[in-house]
């Protein structure tokens, strides 16, 4: 296939994920009544598709393609309110509360003593959560006043972490009328396609193929959780993106500690970058490459840099709130069944209640300790997959976006296989989004058991090539044959024509 016919393939592939993503925020221009599964496996096939296409155009015409299209399907994506989670309704009202001069931790949305901070936008009659003069009467300590809101659990306090806090409340600022949702949902896009840009700006630095952006910048779990559902961890992601970026070419102990500080605002944006702890501070099988900082030196530098910055921005809210700055997390733990033993999918398939939550202890434990001694330090994001992509694989949530983090670091690693979890996440979220269902108690192990099958598959396809000699497929990815020095531009890799479609 020759060059132009190539980039209008990849065009065309694009103008369909975006399409879809449009019919499946907007169901309302759905003419055929289709039904969302089939409308995301249709994305994430034309995804697949461009991302195949991509490996052998041009560099400087592939990260055209790449922002462009990134771009299109976040627009697409942030024109309609969001479809799938209605989380970002909490983040508007924790911003409206901080720019009052409240503590967000302080007072539930139901709360008497902000009541007056309620509008016409978040609190409506017959809106979906509604509190009940009965459910006031019986809990008269909490001191709620009934009526209706979009803001889910609105009984309950926020779970965000600080610096999630301060995001919304920016966003706030930007504005303050909040009598939309499309300020938070622009914002997200923007941050989406910003880590694009950092993704290619690192890649080239680290001297990889910057073609494996796309695997982040098209994939449809980003087009749907930023710009449409607006999700906080895609900021999570971004400060995630920058610190492993940063730790995984520091020489200095200067850009160390600034990785290490980046590191813990990642997660006090939210809690799942904390899964990449263990790559960050990875010792290595092998001797670290000179001039590096010793790997002891180096760990007790993270340690003290991340723990410093996540304890810095809890100490105000700690000092105004107390123990009330927990927020809800032990409550969604319980709602969720962690607590309890009865919420791991796969290992469910075995043994629940207690013995479940101590298998998953062990077996995340075991995958940490793992990493922690193997992996390369110079490849952090390696071993931050194989963490992450395990920790979706015992907890098997059900909200698809907890794999953001995970999309991310396969565009670092380049093994579109892993991207599955993703993938997987959506069916363990609405498994009845198809006609057929199977028995709930499969519905989890069949969402993060398949992708546990296609991982597999992957590296046994790319140990018996590489056994026989044969280069590896690397859809949308391979790396330059030489990397030149620090800052220099790579050339196109030589093999990349030569991998087997």
């Amino acid at each position: 296939m020759n060059g132009k016919l190539r980039v209008a393939a990849i065009g065309l592939a694009l103008a369909v994920l975006a399409g879809l993503v449009l019919l499946l925020v907007r169901p309302s221009i759905n003419p055929a009544q289709i039904r969302p599964l089939p409308l995301l496996v249709g994305a994430w096939l034309a995804f697949l598709a461009a991302a195949w296409l991509l490996r052998q155009v041009p560099r400087r015409a592939a990260v055209a393609l790449i922002l462009l299209g990134g771009i299109a399907i976040q627009m697409a994506a942030a024109s309609a309110p969001p479809q799938n989670s209605d989380d970002l309704y909490r983040y508007i009202w924790d911003g409206r509360v901080q720019a009052a001069g409240f503590d967000p931790y302080q007072y539930v949305p139901t709360a008497t003593q902000v009541a007056g901070l309620r509008d016409e936008f978040l609190f409506y009659p017959h809106a979906e959560y509604c509190v009940e003069e009965s459910y006031v009467s019986r809990h008269p300590a909490a001191e709620l006043t009934a009526g209706c809101t979009r803001i889910n659990r609105p009984t309950v306090p926020t779970i965000y972490p600080p610096v999630a806090e301060a995001y919304f409340l920016g966003v706030h600022y930007l504005h303050p009328a909040d009598d939309s949702s499309t300020p938070v949902q622009a914002t997200t896009a923007l941050a989406a396609v910003l880590i694009t840009v950092l993704l290619l700006l690192g890649l080239a630095r680290l001297g990889r193929d910057v073609r494996m952006a796309a695997l982040w910048s098209w994939c449809p779990t980003v087009a749907l959780e930023a710009g449409n559902s607006a999700h906080v961890d895609v900021i999570a992601v971004g400060i995630a993106t920058a610190a492993i970026l940063l730790l995984a070419t520091a020489r200095t102990t200067r850009r160390t500690v600034i990785g290490g500080i980046l590191l813990g605002l990642a997660i006090a944006t939210k809690m799942t970058p904390a899964l990449t702890v263990p790559a960050v501070l990875a010792r290595g099988d092998a001797p670290p490459r000179p001039p590096r900082m010793g790997m002891k030196r180096r760990w007790t530098t993270v340690t003290v840099a991340a723990g410093s910055a996540f304890a810095a921005v809890y100490v105000p809210h700690v000092l105004r709130v107390g123990g009330k700055v927990i927020g809800f997390l032990p409550g969604y733990l319980q709602q969720e069944g962690y607590t309890r033993g009865t919420r791991f999918g796969i290992i469910g398939l075995v043994v629940t209640g207690p013995l479940a939550i101590g298998m998953a202890v062990l077996i995340l434990a075991a995958i940490a300790y793992a990493v922690l001694l193997f992996s390369d330090p110079d490849r952090p994001w390696q071993g931050a997959m194989w963490m992450t992509a395990g920790a979706l694989a015992v907890t098997t949530p059900h909200y698809q976006w907890y794999s953001l983090l995970l999309v991310m670091l396969v565009a670092l690693d380049g093994h579109p296989e892993w991207l599955a979890f993703a993938a997987g996440g959506y069916y363990a979220a609405e498994p009845w989004l198809g006609r057929y269902t199977p028995p709930w108690r499969l519905e989890d192990a069949i969402a993060y058991g398949t992708p546990c099958l296609v991982v597999a598959a992957g590296w046994v396809i790319r140990h018996e090539l590489a056994r026989r000699g044969a280069p590896e497929p690397r859809p949308a990815v391979a790396e330059p044959a030489l990397a030149g020095p620090a800052g220099a531009e790579p050339g196109p890799a030589p093999a990349l024509a030569e991998v087997p479609v």
